[in-house]
């Protein structure tokens, strides 16, 4: 069982100051943002931190939620490496001080309508048997986590209370969450950074973006490009170099 965290204390000097911590859905990033690119070695909490001034100069990110599950080495691209690569971001993330939550994967074997060509409609009629990954409990560690973390902090004097909630995500599964953090906590404002890189034409989830007070749509190139983390980053123990193959 994972060790809770420690309680997050929150102070500023004044009201116009937006406490927003961050919660970070890791595989909707990677395969969003980062897959197929020479962006994976990313200094995660300093883009967020750049976006949050880009969007909101008085928004400072108070702390740093990261959802993931590990990468199964069978079924990777790369098999144990990835597994390897997966392992070394995550400490990198945590010598910056980011949480990590992690889940799991499950592997189950189903049926699903053979392709033909993109001008044959599916049918279940013509089924062939595969094997289904899916990625279990982020979505509602996500959810638990934004949602006790409202609540905790409701109770706190002002100068010590969160003003602003960030996702990072664009799951849809996200929007019931979004929709009851608004509707039990009118003052807590709600943002969410879609990971979609430019040049890739994606339309904002509404489910999203109907209980978002505001939405960063895409991240540029520059930005992935200026918030690199060097090649070998020291941690509590040795330090992490960036995988070659990324």
């Amino acid at each position: 069982m994972r060790k809770p965290a420690s309680e997050p204390v929150f102070s500023y000097p004044g009201t116009d100051v937006l406490c927003a911590p961050r919660f970070i859905d890791g595989y909707n990033l990677f395969y969003g943002l980062l897959a197929n690119t020479q962006y994976k070695w990313l200094d995660l909490p300093a883009l967020l931190s750049h976006i949050a001034q880009v969007e909101n100069p008085a928004c400072v990110p108070a702390t740093f939620h990261y959802f993931t599950a590990p990468v199964q080495p069978k079924l990777a691209t790369r098999g144990l490496l990835s597994k390897q690569a997966q392992d070394t971001y995550i400490r990198v993330l945590k010598a910056q001080g980011v949480e990590v939550i992690t889940g799991r994967h499950q592997l189950d074997p189903a049926k699903a309508p053979r392709y033909v060509c993109p001008n044959t409609p599916p049918s279940r009629q013509d089924q062939v048997a595969i094997w289904k990954l899916e990625e279990k409990e982020t979505d509602v560690n996500i959810a638990l986590s934004m949602y006790r973390m409202a609540v905790k902090q409701a109770s706190q004097p002002h100068n010590q209370r969160i003003q602003q909630i960030v996702l990072v995500s664009a799951d849809t599964d996200m929007g019931p969450a979004l929709q009851a953090l608004r509707e039990d906590f009118p003052d807590l404002r709600l943002g969410v950074i879609l990971p979609h890189r430019e040049g890739i034409q994606r339309v904002a989830p509404g489910s999203l973006q109907n209980h978002a007070h505001w939405m960063r749509r895409r991240v540029t190139v520059a930005e992935l490009e200026a918030h690199q983390l060097p090649d070998r980053v020291p941690t509590k123990k040795k330090p992490a170099l960036k995988p070659d193959y990324w």
